[in-house]
């Protein structure tokens, strides 16, 4: 018999710290009802308040979260008039097509044509961004947008746009197609694994919707197991936030809880913790078969 899927998980949509990144407002099932405000960093440079409300009815099985609004922007605010199209490339020469922010906001919503570098950084290379992060105009190459940006530096990382369509999505082996911001940002993701938490420069690997993806460790001092957290990148590498029913003397909007390998039940740090399956069993991808977290069953 199958299970439904419970989203125990602090969700990716409330108060992911990244670069740039607004809040949103996410509906989706589950047992947590919360308000966060993503804390001010020199990764993202502002203050946002983004409030969840979820129903539903827990799962004692599996801790696979359902799909929201992801951590940039949700789909229920469509993009602003567009001068071109990312997945096709269509500017003039000499040109790309980029995300920017048209209304001087905190959330890409638009494309625009902007002139590529005349000695383009590749992607994976560091970058740089030319009047602000949401400006559009970066020093990447045609198909590639600078990512990760430095407030105080306007220094980041160029991170390459999914070829294809919105429909057939095409990314290099090992990446898939992440869609954030109401398809305004679809970025080639590398996949990574939560129990050897293999990200390159110190990065988490945390869960986005069916996927495991790198982001920017924003624990700081804290984010130890049992530690408050309010952001989904807020605990330290190897640990991830829950809500607070799942970690015991938790008594914060959320606590940092490590993932575990199910094959080895009697790691958890806490007395009445189990290793939880991450994923509904016969629906594991491939080398996350052992994945779980430590939660108190519900």
């Amino acid at each position: 018999m199958g299970v439904s899927k419970q989203p125990l998980l602090w969700l990716l949509g409330v108060g992911l710290v990244v670069s740039g990144c607004p809040g949103g407002s996410s509906d989706t099932t589950g047992v947590a009802s919360a308000t966060t405000t993503t804390a001010s960093s020199s990764s993202t440079g502002t203050t946002s308040t983004t409030s969840t409300t979820t129903t539903g009815t827990a799962s004692t099985t599996t801790m696979t979260e359902t799909e929201g609004c992801e951590f940039l922007l949700c789909g229920d605010m469509p993009p602003s008039a567009n001068e071109c199209d990312q997945w096709e490339q269509d500017c003039p020469e000499g040109f790309k097509c980029n995300a920017w922010i048209d209304d001087g906001g905190s959330a890409w919503n638009a494309h625009k044509c902007v002139p590529v570098d005349p000695d383009p950084d590749q992607v994976g290379d560091p970058c740089t961004v030319v009047d602000g992060v949401g400006s559009g105009v970066d020093s990447c190459d045609l198909g590639a947008m600078c990512w990760e940006v430095d407030f105080e530096t306007n220094e980041g990382v160029c991170i390459e746009f999914c070829g294809g369509s919105i429909e057939e999505r095409i990314c290099p082996p090992g990446f898939f197609c992440q869609v954030w911001a109401a398809a305004v940002l679809t970025f080639c993701v590398e996949n990574c694994d939560p129990l050897l938490q293999d990200c390159p420069n110190d990065d988490l690997c945390i869960p986005s919707g069916e996927h495991f993806i790198c982001a920017l460790d924003a624990s700081g001092d804290a984010g130890l197991y049992g530690d408050p957290c309010e952001h989904s990148n807020a605990c330290k590498p190897g640990l991830y936030c829950l809500n607070p029913e799942y970690v015991e003397g938790c008594q914060a909007a959320g606590c940092c809880t490590p993932f575990c390998d199910t094959s080895k039940p009697l790691m958890c740090p806490g007395a009445t913790q189990e290793c939880i399956p991450w994923y509904e069993e016969g629906k594991e991808p491939p080398g996350y078969e052992d994945l779980g977290i430590c939660g108190i069953p519900q």
